[in-house]
């Protein structure tokens, strides 16, 4: 007798904060969530590495249009440093290059630590996804291969110690986009003179999203299917950051229609737009001349006017 076929797989609009385990990739957990909901369309908003955990918003359906929108959000980050000990990854999962004896106090660190806060020049990892004539730099690591990265300029807004015990220190990290925490890692080893990798990391914030408000993957497979439905947050989560503009009727009827209307401002600002009814429409960019136009829309379904 042949197993019941699964039902077809269903319209399912919303954002899940996923508090992802360790051992996982993103597009694994993006699966396997995927599946738990039966949605129709899923997309995640940057990966994690499968040795990190924390924050992952995965995204379905209609809010998977915005998922780009994250991609420029500072983020942050709970991170365990391993002293002295390099590897050729910067991490955990890498092969260990070499070993030194670790002689760093808490005011050495500290004042490591203080000449990385604010802008600094930072070279991507050769283990990245980071393309160089169509192939990510990981794929030429593998193959031994080390080629010149050019330095790229990021932003360390903060970066505090919460303790040091033995070879191992904690620090909490906030940070601009396109920051590797694991060259971090390895550049303060550097700079103390011992070497480090990083042992652990926990993303604990994207944007105005908090991990304290994301749903760990095993505690959402337990629920009914309706009991994860309502994990979900709407689509326009995702624009949180962004400010409101509330149209009237013609305006909602012109951004309906895919056209922009009048509005104060400065050019190039992103707004999330909302109809007469307090309905999530979309996002518009304001232009040059004053109009905010239309960049991407929800369907105009019936859920336009309802909660998810």
């Amino acid at each position: 007798m042949s197993a019941p076929r699964r039902a077809p797989r269903r319209p399912v609009d919303g954002v899940l904060l996923l508090d992802k385990p360790t051992g996982l990739t993103s597009n694994a957990a993006l699966q396997k969530a995927r599946w738990l909901l039966n949605a129709a369309k899923a997309g995640h908003t940057g990966t994690l590495d499968p040795l990190a955990t924390g924050l992952l918003p995965l995204c379905f359906g209609e809010a998977t249009k915005f998922a780009g929108e994250l991609l420029d959000a500072d983020k942050a980050y709970r991170a365990t440093i391993r002293l002295g000990v390099t590897t050729d990854t910067a991490d955990a999962e890498g092969h260990v290059l070499e070993t030194r004896p670790v002689e760093v106090d808490q005011a050495r660190l500290e004042a490591v630590l203080a000449s990385f806060r604010g802008g600094i020049e930072q070279i991507p990892p050769m283990h990245s996804a980071l393309k160089r004539d169509g192939k990510p730099l990981y794929e030429y690591a593998r193959q031994g291969i080390e080629l010149e990265r050019k330095p790229r300029r990021i932003t360390i807004h903060a970066l505090e110690l919460l303790s040091l015990e033995g070879e191992l220190a904690v620090i909490d990290v906030a940070c601009s986009k396109g920051t590797y925490v694991r060259t971090l890692a390895a550049d303060i080893g550097a700079l103390l003179g011992c070497g480090a990798h990083l042992a652990a990391l926990r993303r604990t914030r994207i944007g105005g999203l908090r991990v304290e408000d994301a749903v760990a993957l095993d505690v959402f497979e337990a629920l009914t299917l309706e009991a994860r439905d309502r994990c979900l947050a709407p689509p326009d989560t995702l624009l949180a950051e962004l400010p409101v503009a509330t149209l009237n009727a013609a305006e909602t009827e012109r951004v309906l229609h895919g056209q922009g209307v009048r509005w104060e401002g400065r050019s190039g600002d992103r707004w999330r737009y909302y109809g007469i009814n307090g309905a999530f429409l979309g996002l518009g960019e304001l232009s040059t001349d004053g109009w905010l136009n239309p960049r991407r829309l929800i369907a105009s379904r019936p859920e336009i006017s309802g909660s998810i």
